[in-house]
């Protein structure tokens, strides 16, 4: 039997999670498909700001207990020149083994669905949407939130512009045991071709999660020859690799990475997360960018099910003046950061 929603959700990290619980809180059903149960590790830098936090305390949400305060950043250059500064606002250090754990938590008390086949196609007719599983189950909703995070397949069948266009960005993370880094820290640490983040995370370990440029990695075979030839040539990083004792047994790699333009809504999804835009990690904070544009989604699809004269049409226009907005000057201010702190000598 086919199954009707309010809201389908494809893609259950921070982004779709959070509009599920809100969207659910406010008596709308909900069906969030994610590609592998919870919880699980992924590629990210593991730090949130806390602009985040008064929204998620509004949806009954407190990460208090379950992260690191963080109030200090320390930015280096690839010969190890330094500085740190305070963080006015600060923000927490979380993984997201437990930040979408949480989440998912509390979006299954609120009654929301979850599939964990990935979605195979999605298709917009008559005012509503059909998503296809990897086993073989229909969907239908009236609305449909994109929260699939930087690429998926998904692109390909939307044919998103940027989904063309060759990606030059590797990311790798990995969770290590080095007590000697502080809890209230953030560091970012450049190298030839790329860039890492240190935090610690909520169990103590310490996340080292980075973005290389494939010029740059291609010349060596794998992570860790390119981790002892390029990453070490920082020396704050050469001490971390060398000192520290990684707890993954391998490190999770995404490839593909894209930073190009994207539309926020494509085909009358809603785009969330890094699914509308994703922003350099040196210049801005994505894991609050995703959670904040999924409060923004969620109210003007609130207003679209309680307004009567309040049409698709407007809902997409809206979201889509409103995520840009808030997020486009930053986006294109993380673009012109990066090519500066990417040159050493401009860094």
């Amino acid at each position: 039997m086919t199954k009707h929603y309010d809201v389908l959700i494809i893609g259950g990290g921070l982004a779709g999670l959070t509009a599920a619980i809100h969207l659910a809180q406010n008596n709308h059903s909900v069906c969030v498909f994610e590609k592998a149960p919870y919880p699980h590790h992924k590629v990210c830098g593991e730090y949130v700001s806390n602009e985040i936090v008064p929204y998620l305390a509004s949806l009954g949400i407190s990460l208090s207990n379950t992260s690191v305060a963080i109030d200090t950043l320390q930015l280096s250059t690839v010969k190890g020149q330094q500085i740190e500064l305070t963080l006015p606002l600060g923000g927490l250090g979380i993984s997201r083994y437990a930040f979408d754990e949480l989440l998912f938590q509390k979006a299954s008390t609120l009654g929301v669905e979850f599939a964990f086949p990935s979605v195979t196609s999605i298709n917009y007719s008559n005012n509503s949407f059909t998503c296809l599983d990897s086993q073989k189950e229909v969907r239908h909703g009236e609305i449909a939130i994109g929260a699939y995070g930087k690429r998926s397949n998904i692109d390909k069948e939307l044919d998103r512009n940027f989904i063309n266009q060759k990606s030059s960005w590797l990311g790798v993370k990995c969770h290590y045991d080095y007590s000697d880094f502080p809890n209230n820290k953030v560091a970012l640490h450049n190298f030839n071709g790329g860039y890492g983040g240190l935090s610690k995370t909520e169990t103590g370990a310490v996340n080292f999660c980075y973005l290389a440029s494939y010029k740059s990695f291609k010349e060596h075979k794998d992570i860790d020859n390119f981790n002892l030839k390029v990453v070490s040539e920082n020396p704050f990083l050469r001490d971390f690799l060398r000192n520290a004792q990684p707890i993954f047994t391998t490190p999770i790699t995404i490839a593909q990475i894209s930073f190009e333009r994207k539309k926020a809504v494509e085909d009358h999804i809603l785009m969330c997360g890094d699914s509308a835009g994703l922003i350099h990690p040196l210049c801005g904070n994505g894991m609050a960018m995703a959670i904040h544009s999924a409060k923004i989604a969620a109210e003007k699809i609130l207003d679209y099910f309680d307004q009567k004269d309040y049409g698709r049409t407007q809902l997409e226009t809206d979201y889509g003046l409103e995520w840009k907005s808030n997020f486009g000057k930053r986006l294109k201010m993380g673009r012109q950061l990066q090519s500066v702190l990417l040159n050493e000598t401009l860094s």
